[in-house]
């Protein structure tokens, strides 16, 4: 399946002179967006680090949510930019928008490496990174949809979904750099060098790798559809008014958030993230490990996009999503629990031998989440639910007698909790301390582990769990980019195609983390958080099975002519 082998459907004798080839623009688009996902993965993937580093005064848990919401924001932000960079899509054209948006996401990417932490200046330090944070989102609401259009565009109606998964790789791409860079940087300096001041040359790096796109995505031309259109003197167009508030166009762009998107957002980011966040915070892997397992089904699932585009161009869109959708569904739980007893199984039979049980009055219970860090989870429940919540142990909840203080059952083992509440500051300190300390001796003794044991990770189980989330994902992914142009005409393509894309996962992928962890630490179930994604998938599955459309093959330029 060469690219080479693949002429444009807009002219079967290949590329007019001085135009570049299928190839060059297949790999030139590939390359520029592969960039900017490196730049936006690097932050994901140094979570951890980064939240010691600008929240370090608002405690181990809230300061691991802060970071993953830090990381949530820059996808909040992703519809803006995609209406900004959409309707200078729609207007000026592929090309200037998406090398616009590549110099954006490079500048900022660098910046978040040259930022001072709070230990230097204090408050100001969060807010600086949340700002670079904005605008690296800012700038991926737009490369993701020109990159798409811009290939979907010059390829043929009956090969478009092959071609344009070669975009949807990128994504893969962009995770394996941005790995293989932390895992060579912190190889080289040292894992204590690299926490203190090591994570940061993953980031300035991207200052080369900004050139180097650059200077290959000069090398591109307009795309011919929007250069026809242009000749054809279509009239002025008003791309947000066309694309949302006429219904021709509007319910497309419903079909194409709620059919696609919701899924989308809730399978990919689950697969890819928050698997990761499970593994590296809930089951206690030696983060080393994580990033090596990570890696590894980023490898291998590249292809898969690749694939499962070139079926969807056999069999249809539709389908193959849908089915990516629906493997995803019956995966969730037990791929979780699976990934429980693979990767820390110690944990997995202490569950089972001891259950934990939190009895305590509801009332004095609150949701173990602060976004400002500012609670001080001073009762007795809380202080005992705070320990389990940072032990990462799963734990049921039932009522007592109301003013009573907390019990934590383990097995047949019963630790009480204090009431801190009206305590000094130093003697709320001291009480929980003595709390935890007293829950991790009796957590240890009934068999639960500090850290999962590096011996009895069983690594061909992990990495097949993992993997069949993957091939979910990419099952989905790969045709999606297809899929979305199809379903809109060219005056409209970039701003309709982009806004449901970068909400689906924007909102919808890039808060699972932080949404899934929080309902983690209120449910205190460890895969309470999956019903996040099993809802958003769900809800996709069931109206794409009802109202998305088969696209496959379609032309392009005769998009919206009959409706």
């Amino acid at each position: 399946m060469s690219i080479d082998n693949h002429k444009s459907g807009q002219d079967a004798s290949g590329p007019a002179k001085g135009e570049p080839s299928l190839r060059t623009v297949v790999g030139a688009s590939a390359a520029g967006t592969a960039f900017e996902w490196y730049d936006f993965f690097i932050f994901g993937s140094l979570t951890t680090i980064i939240a010691r580093h600008f929240y370090a005064d608002v405690g181990e848990a809230t300061g691991y949510i802060l970071a993953l919401l830090t990381f949530g924001v820059g996808f909040v932000v992703r519809p803006l930019g995609a209406l900004v960079f959409g309707w200078f899509g729609d207007r000026v054209g592929r090309k200037t928008t998406f090398l616009s948006t590549i110099i954006l996401m490079g500048v900022a990417t660098v910046a978040i490496g040259l930022l001072p932490d709070y230990d230097a200046i204090g408050i100001l330090a969060p807010i600086l990174l949340l700002f670079m944070r904005v605008l690296q989102g800012f700038a991926l609401g737009g490369e993701y949809g020109g990159a798409a259009i811009y290939v979907a565009e010059h390829a043929p109606d009956h090969q478009r979904g092959y071609l344009t998964s070669w975009i949807n790789t990128t994504a893969a791409l962009g995770l394996i750099g941005a790995l293989a860079v932390i895992l060579g940087v912190r190889a080289i300096v040292g894992v204590e060098a690299f926490d203190a001041w090591g994570w940061r040359i993953p980031f300035l790096l991207s200052a080369f790798l900004l050139a180097i796109s650059l200077w290959i995505r000069l090398k591109l031309h307009e795309s011919p559809a929007f250069k026809r259109m242009e000749a054809e003197g279509a009239g002025r167009r008003a791309p947000f008014r066309e694309a949302f508030l006429t219904w021709k166009n509007g319910r497309f762009v419903l079909i194409a958030l709620v059919c696609i998107m919701f899924a989308q957002g809730a399978v990919w980011y689950a697969g890819y993230f928050y698997t990761r966040f499970f593994m590296e915070r809930v089951l206690k892997v030696d983060v080393g490990t994580v990033d090596q397992l990570i890696l590894a089904i980023t490898v291998a699932s590249a292809g898969f996009y690749v694939f499962f585009g070139w079926l969807s161009d056999r069999v249809g869109r539709k389908s193959v999503m849908v089915g990516g959708m629906v493997l995803a569904l019956i995966a969730f739980f037990p791929g979780f629990q699976a990934l429980t007893r693979a990767a820390n199984p110690a944990l997995a039979e202490a569950q089972a031998r001891a259950p934990v049980v939190v009895i305590a009055d509801p009332s004095a219970c609150a949701v173990q989440f602060d976004p400002v860090g500012k609670a001080a989870f001073a009762s007795s429940c809380d202080i005992a639910k705070s320990v389990l919540s940072n032990a990462g142990v799963s734990y049921e909840n039932r009522a007592a007698e109301p003013g009573s203080i907390a019990l934590v059952r383990i097995g047949s083992t019963e630790v009480a909790s204090v009431e801190g509440a009206g305590l000094a500051p130093a003697e709320l300190k001291a009480a929980r301390t003595g709390v935890e300390t007293r829950l991790k001796a009796a957590l240890v003794a009934a068999g639960y582990p500090e850290k999962a044991d590096p011996a009895r990770l069983n690594w061909w189980a992990t990495f097949g769990v993992l993997m069949i989330f993957i091939i979910a994902a990419t099952a989905l992914y790969g045709p999606q980019a297809a899929a979305l142009v199809e379903l809109f005409p060219t005056r409209v393509r970039y701003t309709a195609m982009s806004l449901p894309y970068n909400i689906g996962t924007g909102w919808v992928g890039g808060l699972l983390p932080a949404a899934s962890f929080a309902l983690v630490a209120w449910s205190g179930n460890i895969y309470f958080g999956l019903w996040y994604a099993v809802a958003f998938t769900g809800v996709a599955a069931i109206a794409a099975l009802i109202f998305l459309p088969e696209t496959k093959g379609r032309n392009l330029d005769a998009i919206g002519e009959d409706a």
